[in-house]
């Protein structure tokens, strides 16, 4: 299983690197975790966007999702596709409001929302409460603490595991995603203090701690926020965290 990193920037786009958007890809088959600002620019540099199989959401706050509206154009009015969008649909695995959410991203007008229907190219898909079996991939969401319904995803593919925690504060629930994942894929959004507004983002320490308490193997933090020390959140992380670790980069590629 291969993980590119379209974009890690965290809450908006960064000047080195598009928002939040993760390629994989195992045995011919290629899903996206996420579609930030800019993110759809980088995925052309390593793929075609017709040969993505599935786009999974973790939540849809604009630097997980943004880039939904450039690619909704990509898929309707790409001359000469290599297949016909409209009996091929993208599947798209989201939050249940995700097509009203998407309508509003993409209608011209406030008049014309109504009318909006995005479902002629995509194939809008619920969260699954059971795991999901896309190709060789085993997808299961677990949900995360956050501003707004939020999910985690543990992908299981060639025996290997990777778990991403998209957007999330501390939570009960992230032992269990991470829980002997071969790479965590962890936010690691500022450091590490106890003034941080809670139920929001995790610090590098944060991430860190889960990722030793949960037996994670190789530990990558990303959704990296502008303003902040990125090197400082990479120390205090190896302070907690005993085995490989590194920030995310974009367009870096990992084999899990």
């Amino acid at each position: 299983m291969k993980l590119t990193v379209l974009g890690c920037s965290g809450s908006i786009v960064g000047p080195d690197s598009p928002a939040s958007g993760y390629l994989l890809e195992s045995g011919g088959t290629r899903i996206v975790l996420d579609l930030g600002n800019g993110t759809l620019g980088a995925l052309q540099r390593h793929l075609d966007p017709f040969a993505v199989d599935a786009l999974l959401f973790s939540h849809l706050h604009p630097d997980h999702c943004a880039d939904f509206g450039a690619l909704t154009v990509l898929r309707r009015y790409r001359p000469n596709p290599p297949y016909d969008t409209r009996e091929h649909r993208l599947p798209v695995i989201a939050p249940e409001y995700a097509p009203q959410r998407f309508a509003q991203l993409y209608a011209p007008t406030a008049a014309e929302l109504a009318e909006t229907d995005l479902s002629d190219v995509f194939d809008f898909r619920p969260i699954p409460r059971e795991p999901l079996r896309i190709g060789p991939f085993a997808v299961t969401a677990v949900p995360m603490e956050h501003l707004c319904p939020t999910w985690g995803y543990r992908v299981e593919a060639e025996g290997k595991v990777l778990a991403y925690t998209g957007d999330t504060g501390p939570c009960g629930r992230l032992a269990e995603l991470a829980a002997g994942a071969d790479l965590f894929l962890a936010e690691a959004s500022w450091e590490d203090h106890p003034t941080a507004p809670r139920g929001v983002h995790l610090s590098g320490r944060q991430a860190a701690s889960v990722a030793a308490e949960a037996g994670a193997r190789r530990l990558l933090l990303t959704h990296l926020v502008p303003w902040t020390d990125h090197q400082a959140i990479l120390a205090e992380a190896r302070e907690v965290f005993p085995g490989p670790l590194e920030l995310a980069a974009p367009d870096a590629t990992h084999e899990i």
